[in-house]
């Protein structure tokens, strides 16, 4: 197995929280930014709060991030590293406002509003850990882009299933009109426990679009410091090994959700060994 996957606490996707590349200095921080995405993305998605509350509760994280009001506790525990790592609050800001927009029914009827939703569910991610290793510069923002869009789209993938009956749907709905389905059939196929097969060929496009994101991005290991290198060669095998769960599993991950486990591992580790050095 590549020598640091992602190891993660609980169950945020996107962040490689305590990898042993990491520095040690700063997997602090990075644990510290884990647990406010991680609070912040629970406020949208966990327990039984109405929809006003909960996105009062997203508000009032804003607020205290724009210096407008006292900090919660999961922002409190974060703020000391923010100054001294050169943290700003506008990539947290834009994982409040994607969190906030789960709140509710979920639709996206193009590419660019799905897109601009990663933009801000996932792609903060990449630039918040690339200011920590000094490693944020315009060569970096797009390769970086690249590879948590496309994580991000392989995580829409994977739970496609249980973001439905959470009357959630991220796909272009405009793309899925193009290849003659309707959100009707997403419903059918997941009340019936598998894709239909025109359903199976609109999702092997949008696996290929995420990992030809995967493949584009890969460039990012060339352009940041050695360590961090070694973590985006890490992430981008564990998004490549995904996409091929998916393909194996017939791209209906409705009947078998992809995950990766340790029988993966000799597949990771040429994907690692692969990835551009």
């Amino acid at each position: 197995m590549p020598p640091a996957l992602i190891r993660s606490v609980d169950h945020y996707e996107n962040f490689p929280v305590a990898s042993v590349l990491l520095p040690a200095r700063l997997r602090p921080a990075v644990v510290a930014l884990y647990r406010f995405a991680r609070h912040a993305d629970d406020l949208a998605d966990e327990g039984d709060a109405p929809a006003a509350e909960r996105l009062a509760a997203l508000e009032a994280l804003d607020r205290a991030l724009r210096g407008e009001a006292d900090d919660p506790p999961a922002l409190a525990q974060l703020r000391p590293f923010l100054e001294p790592h050169g943290l700003p609050a506008g990539p947290l800001r834009a994982l409040l406002s994607a969190f906030a927009q789960d709140v509710g029914p979920v639709r996206h009827p193009s590419w660019p509003s799905l897109a601009d939703y990663c933009s801000r569910s996932a792609n903060p991610v990449g630039e918040l850990v690339l200011r920590l290793f000094g490693a944020w510069n315009p060569a970096t923002r797009i390769p970086s882009g690249e590879i948590c869009t496309a994580l991000q789209l392989l995580n829409f993938l994977q739970d496609l299933a249980q973001d439905w009956r959470r009357d959630r749907l991220y796909l272009p709905l405009d793309e899925l009109h193009d290849a003659g389905l309707s959100e009707d059939e997403v419903g059918r196929s997941v009340a019936q426990g598998r894709a239909d097969p025109a359903l199976v060929q609109f999702l092997a496009g949008q696996a290929g679009r995420a990992r030809a994101l995967l493949e584009s991005g890969a460039a990012l290991a060339q352009r940041v410091p050695w360590r961090l290198s070694l973590e985006v060669r890490a992430i981008v095998a564990g998004g490549l090994r995904l996409a091929d769960r998916l393909r194996a599993g017939g791209h209906d991950p409705i009947a078998r959700r992809p995950t990766l486990g340790w029988r993966d591992a000799p597949a990771l580790a040429r994907l690692w060994w692969s990835t551009p050095k």
